[in-house]
């Protein structure tokens, strides 16, 4: 199987040290995991904040570097690639990520992160070439040029400052792209729009997704495979709707319980951490440090 990218048990430690103040802690711990270049899915990486999700992205995109182990892109080390190759993996892996007004200049109009890309990655001959990619991209992502461009971006909504960010990511035409938490600053009414025009990536362009969220709702609507993390540690991987109906892990049925109900009258799930956490630490899971 050829991976675009893949990580190689990666653990990512900080603190700690001789020399260091700060206590230990393991925010990854050695997880692998790989992204099928022919074959591309859509793999939601899940669990509550500090379970190490985001540490995970981060090392996924070259942004920080594990402590062990390694992130490969075409079968070579992230951290022994060329300034050429690295470039190449700048584009052919593009982030999207939570909040989309950081991302923004608020004196520029959105257009420039828009036309900044395709100008560094030399990706049109003309003005006019440019014009007509993003155009292409912005109705890829159920956008209209015409009420898009030329706005500041607080005259945008939230969902569509998110969606013009995927849009960002469609123009360099990746191989891979990494949502981090893409709709968890947007109203849930838009959530819907922004995570279609995110599935359709994977659907209609054949582009590899990794899915990072808290939302095991929203991880099932649209992911083949799902990874749960607790604490830094892989406790169970699979075909998504096999995890969700049949979980085999106590931490995965927690998740799974707090999610809110329909009923207004019933108290939204909570997770119970003091009873529970005995029977999460000596459960057996798929990458647990022995």
């Amino acid at each position: 199987m050829a991976s675009v990218l893949e990580a190689k048990n990666v653990t990512k430690v900080f603190g700690g040290g001789f020399l260091s103040r700060e206590e230990e802690n393991v925010a990854v711990n050695n997880i692998s995991m790989s992204l099928d270049q022919k074959n591309p899915k859509i793999i939601a990486v899940a669990g509550e904040s500090g379970s190490g999700k985001t540490t995970l992205a981060r090392l996924l995109l070259g942004i920080a570097s594990p402590t062990s182990g390694t992130v490969e892109f075409d079968g070579k080390d992230l951290s022994t690639i060329s300034r050429a190759e690295r470039r190449e993996f700048r584009r052919e892996v593009q982030p999207i990520f939570q909040d989309p007004y950081g991302s923004y200049n608020p004196f520029y109009k959105v257009d420039h992160v828009l036309f900044t890309p395709i100008k560094n990655f030399n990706m049109a001959e003309s003005r006019d070439e440019a014009v007509d990619m993003v155009e292409k991209a912005l109705e890829l992502v159920g956008l209209v040029p015409a009420e898009t461009l030329g706005r500041l971006p607080h005259q945008l909504s939230g969902g569509q400052r998110q969606r013009v960010m995927v849009a960002r990511a469609l123009l360099l035409k990746p191989r891979v792209i990494l949502a981090d938490e893409p709709v968890s600053a947007v109203d849930a009414s838009l959530r819907a729009t922004i995570l279609d025009a995110v599935s359709k990536l994977n659907k209609d362009l054949g582009i590899a997704l990794v899915y990072v969220t808290h939302d095991l709702t929203t991880a099932y609507q649209i992911s083949d495979e799902i990874m749960i993390l607790y604490k830094g540690n892989l406790v169970e991987a699979g075909d998504v709707e096999t995890v969700i109906k049949n979980p085999k892990h106590p931490y995965t049925q927690l998740l799974i319980d707090s999610i809110p109900e329909a009923d207004p009258g019933k108290k939204w799930g909570k997770l119970d951490m003091e009873k529970t956490q005995n029977k999460i630490l000596t459960s057996p899971s798929v990458g647990w440090r022995k």
